[in-house]
């Protein structure tokens, strides 16, 4: 079976695997080697960034000729995105986007990224083909619990599912006892959610006295934040559904750019035929043999209007073989980053972010720390903030304390225990400060 080399390779979706879940390994390692060139010109000839990012690595779009050499190439970082804020790593011109999506922001400004109408029909294709690999099927009704806006979860979940045939409930995130009364009158057969919000909804049938075995929820697709095999355990026994997982950032797509199929459930196949991923060492940057555990680097092989070439995601995985699409190889579950990111309950997280807001107060000095627990089944997070010699009283500052919770829930978008403890009481490093402590079980 030969493969073309078109960007989407079919406009309707059925039970069957596509043209390019098909294919052979070599089959994908030739349509990515042609995709790869074209990407690395596209970016050269119209992004500013790359074009000045090739030329100090002395490098040229025409020094690739098979994939190995793209490890000649340079990384791209968040800080190259967000410098770039808000257009200029875009590839076509502003009028020739239909969308654009956008981060939270970490550091004040965040990274925007932009669609044309052929980046919309490819996302959709890889999303159909991510809810089809699930288990979904033409016909059943999907309850999107995503957020909807500038979040790229619920209208990426939203399009693929109509690009399927499902019927879409595009409900979006909050509003937990609505969630539960619709789940039991649409009947849907496929929910959409992060895991922790999964468990919310599960707490709520319990609450109202139902019973979630009976619900007519049959497969989940969950995902923007880590979860483990014990969590995917309770949800499947509660709820006696298939609950399998999916990957995607908005640097590189958005949801969709790999997902675990409901057949083996044993990592996340990356669908190869649009992204070409590498596992690297995160210390030298040298590119690891497929097997071996570093960190996740993507570049983007058929968007337009904002290619990315070898993005860091700082996400801790491997590649390993392809087993219910032996042609696209897997990643495994991510088990942690290298940065010092906190993805909690679907938002992302920096300790910069929690130290700005510290500093702004008269009573905290920036000594701080987060810890990271798990009561039951949720993920909690305490900040522990040390006060100011001369603004310590008995009282322990709640009333102060209060308030930068309120803070980070309002601008951040967590809900976090906020602590102010003595002077002097939290340890000091000599190095970099090490500011989380991670005191969740390890699976």
């Amino acid at each position: 079976m030969a493969l073309t080399n078109a960007r989407s390779s079919s406009s309707s979706y059925s039970a069957e695997m596509d043209e390019a879940e098909r294919a052979s390994r070599d089959e994908i390692i030739a349509l990515q080697t042609k995709r790869m060139a074209w990407t690395l010109a596209h970016a050269y000839d119209n992004v500013a960034h790359y074009r000045q990012a090739f030329d100090r690595a002395g490098v040229k779009p025409a020094d690739f000729r098979q994939l190995s050499d793209l490890a000649k190439f340079p990384f791209t970082v968040k800080t190259d995105l967000r410098d770039n804020y808000p257009f200029n790593m875009f590839a076509v011109p502003r009028e020739k986007l239909v969308r654009v999506h956008a981060s939270s922001g970490t550091t004040g400004k965040p990274i925007v990224v932009g669609y044309t109408r052929a980046d919309i029909d490819m996302w959709s294709d890889v999303m159909a083909r991510s809810i089809r690999a699930a288990g979904g099927r033409t016909g059943m009704i999907i309850h999107n619990a995503y957020g909807y806006g500038l979040f790229t979860g619920g209208l990426g979940v939203h399009y693929g599912a109509e690009k399927l045939g499902c019927t879409v409930v595009p409900i979006s995130g909050g509003m937990t006892e609505r969630q539960v009364q619709l789940i039991n009158d649409f009947r849907p057969d496929i929910i959409t959610v992060t895991p922790s919000y999964m468990l919310a909804i599960l707490d709520e049938f319990r609450r109202q006295g139902l019973d979630p075995r009976q619900s007519s929820l049959k497969i989940g697709i969950f995902g923007a934040e880590p979860w483990t095999n014990a969590m995917r355990a309770e949800i499947e026994g509660s709820f006696d559904m298939d609950a399998t997982d999916i990957y995607g950032l908005s640097e590189v797509m958005g949801p969709g750019v790999a997902q675990e199929c409901i057949e083996s459930k044993d990592g996340l196949h990356i669908w190869e035929d649009h992204f070409y991923p590498e596992i690297i060492d995160p210390e030298t940057g040298a590119v690891l043999a497929d097997g071996e555990k570093g960190e996740l680097v993507f570049t983007s092989l058929t968007k337009e209007a904002f290619p990315v070439i070898r993005y860091r995601t700082r996400d801790l995985t491997r590649l390993l073989p392809g087993t219910a699409r032996p042609g696209m190889r897997r990643m495994e579950k991510v088990t942690g980053r290298s940065d010092d990111m906190i993805i909690l309950r679907g938002v992302n997280l920096f300790p910069t972010q929690i130290e700005e807001i510290l500093l702004a107060t008269d009573w905290c000095g920036g000594h701080f720390v987060i810890e990271l627990t798990r009561e039951g089944r949720m993920d909690e997070l305490t900040i522990l903030a040390e006060v100011r010699p001369g603004s310590w009283n008995d009282d322990g500052l709640d009333e102060h304390a209060e308030l930068v919770r309120v803070h980070i829930k309002n601008t951040i978008g967590i809900t976090a225990h906020v602590r102010a403890v003595a002077p002097d009481s939290l340890e000091r490093s000599l190095g970099k400060a090490r500011r989380i402590h991670d005191k969740r079980p390890k699976e």
